[in-house]
């Protein structure tokens, strides 16, 4: 925004408020104007998009006591806002030059020496226009050095939490959420989502109060536990018993997946609990790809043998090699 912008525009006008109104008119007169003209309403309307940026500039002056009592100043002083041009083709109610020449009783039409500025630093030693307003008023000038102008800045960052089934979550969806003192919102949550994780929304956020770019969206996604599946990037994954005899031996067994199938998988002879099986293909389809089912197998231990069973199992040890699985791990416990 440069101190031509201060001349010309009607910042009080803009928001629909009158000159002598608080700060917290001011403010409220912006959230309603901006939640009325946010792009986030107006998917696609330049002009709406056009309108939300010139009320933020209008707010960010007039919502800082400092940069508004420069602006009052000087609007008041140029009687409204005409423009100002250097020389013969300045505004039809006089130029730049009679404007401040007769602050200084020089410059008045008909009479005495004219003093002469210029908008492009030519006209005085060390800068035009922008410097001269600047001095004026303790460098304060929006364009100019002075410490009173603040640069467009970014909006602040809406935080918010997002609660999803865990299908939905692999499955990714639609959802709506309610920010900002009520406004809705539809947000892409993507396929393979996983509890905790943030997901950011470029330009969501609140808007800049002085013309800057909106801030973001922040959404904490919470997965909700499934009896079954888990998931691990990617990938399903799911925890499967298998019995004594299937892990001894070996067998095919049927592993349920998320979509409702299910897959035959090979049980290798002599497998151990915490051994897993891969389902190519039937984990968590995303653009970057589609991941796989992990199968976890879990030995079940029978929890109540009957009396042929157990004597199975005595003859069963008495034939087994004697074979400790203990072997070594005092002594690895002790390295």
């Amino acid at each position: 925004m440069t101190g031509q912008d201060w001349l010309e525009k009607d910042f009080y006008k803009m928001l629909g408020v009158s000159k002598d109104a608080d700060a917290a008119e001011v403010k409220k007169a912006y959230r309603k104007l901006a939640r009325t003209w946010h792009p986030d309403q107006n998917p696609g309307d330049t002009k709406a998009e056009a309108k939300f940026k010139e009320i933020g500039e209008a707010y960010g002056v007039l919502s800082d006591a400092e940069q508004r009592k420069q602006y009052d100043a000087l609007r008041a002083m140029a009687g409204g806002g005409p423009r100002f041009a250097s020389g013969a083709g300045g505004a039809n109610t006089g130029g730049f030059e009679d404007l401040f020449g007769g602050m200084f009783n020089q410059g008045a039409p008909g009479g005495g020496t004219r003093v002469r500025y210029s908008t492009d630093g030519g006209g005085m030693p060390g800068g035009g226009f922008e410097d001269i307003l600047g001095g004026l008023f303790g460098g304060g000038m929006p364009g100019g050095a002075g410490a009173g102008f603040r640069a467009p800045q970014k909006g602040g960052d809406i935080t918010t939490s997002a609660s999803l089934p865990f299908r939905t979550a692999v499955q990714g969806a639609t959802v709506s959420l309610t920010i900002d003192g009520g406004r809705s919102m539809n947000v892409r949550i993507p396929a393979g989502v996983t509890d905790g994780q943030k997901i950011r929304l470029a330009g969501k956020g609140q808007a800049s109060i002085n013309g800057g770019s909106p801030g973001d969206l922040v959404v904490t996604v919470r997965v909700e536990p499934h009896p079954v599946f888990g998931i691990n990037g990617r990938n399903l994954t799911i925890t499967v018993p298998i019995t004594f005899p299937e892990a001894v031996n070996g067998a095919t067994i049927t592993v349920p997946t998320l979509d409702g199938s299910s897959v035959k998988l090979k049980v290798p002879a002599g497998t151990q609990s915490g051994a897993r099986l891969r389902a190519k293909g039937k984990g968590v389809a995303t653009k970057n790809g589609t991941g796989d089912l992990i199968v976890t197998l879990e030995v079940a231990v029978p929890r109540n043998l009957n009396k042929d069973a157990r004597a199975a199992l005595e003859q069963f040890e008495a034939a087994s090699d004697g074979t400790d699985p203990r072997a070594g791990l005092a002594a690895a416990a002790r390295s």
